[in-house]
């Protein structure tokens, strides 16, 4: 097994195979993200303004209009755990992605996903988390090839482009009848689609319906920073006047 490759991985020739494990690569290539999010084409389901988000993984969210008035905010950090483990259900007791240790190939993407507490808090349209965890398009391990019925999509068209000055993979994804969405009723591919998955993060940056009843609809997501230090007043309804180590402090000396 190889570790990740966080600058994005380095493939020769991009196939289907490897844009499929890009997609399922999300939850071991970012901790912190910071983005704006647009969604096109009137879906109604959506917020039709966009917003800017900062996401720290595996449970804080902070959202904002783009001219920075704060529309919603969820963290741990003010919740008991009690009632979460005392449900005796087995997610109760499923380790974030973060500390189990999926199959990788050679590249640094991941080919085979263990059980895990999957999941990013979300706001507004129904297809958030498919978007930051691509995985339903892929499913979490490969398909037998003696079992192409099995595919949760066909993928087709793959090749290496970029968006909003970032490196993507870019394909074209046709649902099956496998195709099961992270989010019931909200696919990220309720037709053949066209995305772009940023090949650093393993997010779903942009998205677009090419025929069916939602032809026209997707989405736009611009990736602003990626492993940030993020304070806990981002998150926190209180704040706590805490100093962020990552700026410099002034230290004035007395000139006499």
């Amino acid at each position: 097994m190889s570790a990740p490759r966080q600058n994005g991985p380095d493939v020769p020739e991009v196939s289907a195979a490897s844009f499929a494990a890009l997609c399922r690569s999300s939850p071991w290539r970012w901790h912190t993200l910071r983005f704006t999010l647009s969604w096109v084409g009137g879906d109604a389901a959506s917020p039709a303004a966009p917003v800017r988000a900062w996401l720290r993984r595996p449970s804080d969210l902070r959202v904002e209009t783009v001219g920075g008035a704060p529309l919603y905010t969820t963290t741990s950090l003010e919740r008991s755990r009690d009632d979460f483990y005392v449900t005796d259900t087995p997610r109760s007791w499923l380790l974030p992605p973060a500390l189990v240790a999926p199959v990788y190939d050679d590249h640094g993407l991941v080919t085979r996903r263990p059980d895990a507490a999957y999941g990013d808090p979300i706001f507004g349209g129904g297809r958030w988390q498919a978007i930051l965890d691509p995985v339903e398009l892929a499913g979490p391990a490969p398909t037998p090839p003696y079992l192409p019925e099995a595919r949760p999509a066909v993928v087709r068209s793959v090749a290496a482009g970029a968006f909003a000055k970032r490196r993507v993979w870019c394909a074209t994804v046709a649902p099956t009848v496998r195709y099961r969405p992270v989010t019931s009723g909200h696919p990220l591919a309720p037709g053949p689609t066209r995305v772009a998955v940023d090949t650093a993060t393993g997010v779903c940056v942009y998205s677009h319906v090419l025929h069916g009843p939602h032809a026209g609809q997707g989405h736009r997501l611009v990736i602003e920073g990626v492993d940030e230090y993020q304070l806990d007043d981002l998150f926190t309804r209180q704040d706590f006047d805490l100093t962020d180590v990552s700026r410099h402090v002034p230290w004035p000396v007395d000139a006499r």
